[in-house]
């Protein structure tokens, strides 16, 4: 009911708790001066991880993929945001350089992933890595930005009944409101566990395609898995993601 009594609309009101986000910003995180002028301006921007750079692709083909998925980005009309960790500093929107810096880690492993539980260690110590779908959720969120596309999900690992072993992934996709593109989760976990913990969590899932087309595994289109819900058209997953947006604002008021 108190929707329908706001002064605003939504949409606009989401623009400026971006904007706020960006005015109180910690002053050690570094925001892309392209990246924080699209978020003032509600323009789309797309968040992207950079584990896959620092422990995932060995180089050069990590670089070349970097480039790669910026320029699909930028073809699109949106604006392309690398987070990652440099020398200890937060940084939403990496350069070429800072990429390809990334993309060539030190033999000697002092390049780290960098989850939520690693950020503040990593900060204070001047350390280097690749963020996480957990830690890029973070740093997006803190930069204003609401989507961010990625590769495959963490989840519950097989045995996770006795080792415990869920990713920190998915404790995040239900606490920071960011929408995640993903190819599902990897092949690897225990999926159905994985996808009746992001339930409990209130986590939404949709996958592309009519309604039938399952859950996809990574490298895999289709897992087996009932999907909860389907989306036909990148307008459907936007009112999707905007609605959900809408009502998290809401939830953070009261």
């Amino acid at each position: 009911m108190r929707l329908t009594t706001r002064p605003l609309p939504r949409l606009h009101l989401r623009g400026l708790r971006a904007n706020r986000r960006m005015h109180n910003l910690p002053s050690h995180i570094t925001v892309d001066p392209e990246v924080s002028e699209a978020v003032r301006a509600n323009k789309p921007v797309v968040a992207l991880e950079s584990t896959i750079l620092t422990h995932g692709i060995p180089y050069p083909h990590n670089l070349d993929m970097a480039h790669d998925l910026n320029k699909l980005i930028r073809a699109e009309g949106a604006v392309p945001a690398t987070i990652a960790l440099v020398k200890g500093r937060p940084t939403v929107g990496v350069t070429d350089e800072e990429i390809e810096y990334l993309c060539q880690p030190p033999k000697d492993g002092s390049f780290i992933k960098i989850s939520r539980r690693d950020l503040a260690f990593a900060v204070a110590h001047g350390i280097t890595g690749g963020t996480t779908i957990a830690g890029t959720m973070i740093l997006a969120h803190l930069a204003g930005i609401r989507v961010f596309a990625t590769g495959g999900l963490g989840g519950v690992h097989r045995g996770a009944e006795t080792t415990m072993d869920i990713s920190a992934d998915l404790e995040e996709l239900g606490r920071t409101p960011v929408a995640v593109v993903s190819a599902g989760a990897k092949a690897i976990l225990d999926l159905e566990k994985t996808f009746e913990y992001l339930e409990t969590k209130g986590v939404h899932v949709s996958t592309y395609g009519p309604k039938g087309v399952n859950l996809p595994a990574f490298y895999s289109r289709d897992s087996g898995i009932p999907s909860p819900f389907n989306f036909e058209t990148p307008k459907e997953a936007a009112a999707v993601i905007r609605m959900n947006s809408q009502l998290i604002y809401f939830a953070d008021d009261n």
